[in-house]
């Protein structure tokens, strides 16, 4: 008998970031936007049912589908590792709000849910550390290096 292990609470995270909304939105749609700030190399069809494959590090690939494209409100993909039981791809899911501000800049709301409780401190450690890096480019900053993908 498999025991099936309840997911966690979801991971909120909220970030002010200075640059409209729609250029934030493209953050999470255009593959060559993804990799300035989140991956070595992605495959992104933002449409109901498009790959979301993403090669953030040597070895860990996050896969699954979008299942929900509003420009430039929201954008909704399913989440999981590639080679992961525990998470396999699209076992869990990532909702992502785009809010304008009044100055202009955008208050992005990330939840991921359905994580199992085991996986999601690295999760949560994963988007702590590359929302900050989103800040940065989103704003015309260079992030510089991702640390995590020159070990």
């Amino acid at each position: 008998m498999t025991q099936h292990t309840p997911p966690s609470e979801p991971i909120v995270r909220e970030v002010r970031v200075a640059a409209p909304r729609a250029a934030v939105f493209r953050y999470f749609t255009d593959p060559d936007k993804m990799v300035l700030w989140h991956a070595r190399a992605a495959w992104l069809d933002p449409r109901p049912g498009g790959e979301f494959r993403v090669d953030i590090t040597d070895g860990h690939i996050a896969r699954g589908e979008f299942l929900e494209i509003d420009p430039p409100r929201r954008v909704v993909f399913s989440w999981g590792w590639e080679g992961s039981p525990e998470l396999p791809p699209g076992a869990s899911r990532v909702e992502i709000t785009f809010a304008e501000i009044d100055d202009g800049d955008t208050l992005l709301r990330l939840v991921h849910s359905g994580i199992p409780h085991n996986l999601r401190d690295g999760n949560a450690s994963g988007w702590d550390h590359y929302l900050p890096r989103l800040q940065l480019t989103a704003s015309g900053q260079p992030p510089g290096p991702d640390p995590w993908a020159i070990r």
